[in-house]
């Protein structure tokens, strides 16, 4: 692993531990040359995901883009961020478990919203305003009320 700061090739592992409920593992490393720490993250990966846009656009899929839409959405919430890693490695296990290598990007936005409508019920409203394109508020006040007559 390439040193962030100076680019050396050469760094050790000082420490290594189970993270995210054991879906990933999480490694201190030392640099020697620049007597610098950093952390990374190895994940298990089943398959190469592509995004399929509405505009026909292909894409990789990048879990970072799903964990920050997710972090937007629960902003100021009670919503630990082990929480939202536990929620987007459910997603990501989610869609490889599908049969295709191509996603859609509603798949993916469809998972969001039944993931933040178990998680925190503002989050989900906040979410489903920018998924939905909401214009006026009735747009919200028309969700609400779509969610208060399922519940």
């Amino acid at each position: 692993m390439h040193c962030p700061f100076c680019g050396n090739e050469d760094t050790q592992v000082k420490d290594s531990r189970p993270s995210e409920e054991g879906s990933a593992i999480r490694r201190r490393r030392f640099c020697g040359e620049c007597d610098s720490r950093f952390t990374t993250f190895e994940r298990v990966q089943l398959k190469e995901l592509t995004v399929l846009k509405k505009d026909g656009r292909r894409k990789i899929f990048d879990r970072d883009k799903l964990t920050k839409s997710i972090s937007l959405a629960v902003r100021k919430r009670p919503v630990t961020q082990d929480r939202v890693d536990l929620a987007v490695n459910n997603i990501v296990r989610k869609l490889e478990g599908s049969f295709d290598n191509e996603i859609k990007s509603e798949q993916i936005g469809a998972a969001v919203m039944e993931s933040l409508a178990e998680l925190d019920p503002v989050a989900y409203v906040r979410f489903a305003s920018v998924y939905k394109k909401f214009e006026e508020a009735k747009d919200f006040q028309e969700f609400v009320d779509t969610i208060n007559t399922i519940s």
